[in-house]
């Protein structure tokens, strides 16, 4: 008996599936836009490269994982049920401690990237991820990476990341929120980003 196909099957047409390649030469990065984008040792540079869009709700400290500006650039447009991005960022440098509605895997390209969650008790533990090393977040975890390379301090690395979901949000923790507006980083002033 030959086998026999269930599910539909389609030619695509190249220019179709050019809208669906992405060249990281061509990539357009945004600092941020998040509420610590500006915080000393936050830095780092976000690249939208498949399908973030900016949630439903956007306020003070939950916004899209990418950042607002970033949220509606992506190289490729689509909505599949996940996101891809990448993040460069020079050792010592990442996000501070935040939560995501949704799971969120990370892939280290190059480099050491370290890895942190609050346990049960609250505690933050890390894994240290070297290239093509992964972990996978579920929703509602409260994470944290950073770039841990030793080293030339004056060279990017890059994080890969998939986040589910067609607009996800992302949520600082109150700790982080807290120690932004204590260090006068949040809420932003006018005319300053």
């Amino acid at each position: 008996m030959p086998y026999r196909e269930t599910l539909p099957r389609r030619g695509i047409a190249r220019s179709e599936m050019i809208k669906r390649v992405a060249r990281f030469s061509k990539l357009k990065g945004f600092d941020g836009g998040l509420p610590d984008s500006r915080m000393p040792g936050c830095e780092r540079i976000l690249y939208n490269v498949i399908g973030f869009q900016p949630p439903k709700v956007e306020r003070a400290g939950k916004q899209s994982p990418v950042g607002e500006d970033a949220a509606r650039m992506a190289a490729i447009k689509i909505s599949e049920g996940f996101n891809l991005g990448y993040c460069r960022a020079l050792p010592g440098k990442g996000p501070m401690l935040h939560n995501h509605d949704t799971n969120e895997t990370f892939i280290a390209m190059t480099a050491t990237w370290r890895a942190s969650w609050q346990n049960e008790r609250g505690r933050l533990e890390h894994v240290d991820l070297k290239p093509l090393d992964v972990i996978s977040f579920p929703p509602g975890a409260s994470r944290r990476f950073m770039n841990v390379t030793r080293g030339a301090r004056n060279r990017y690395s890059i994080l890969m990341f998939v986040i589910g979901g067609d607009a996800p949000s992302a949520e600082f923790t109150r700790e982080s929120m807290d120690e932004l507006e204590r260090l006068g980083v949040w809420p932003p002033r006018r005319g300053r980003r």
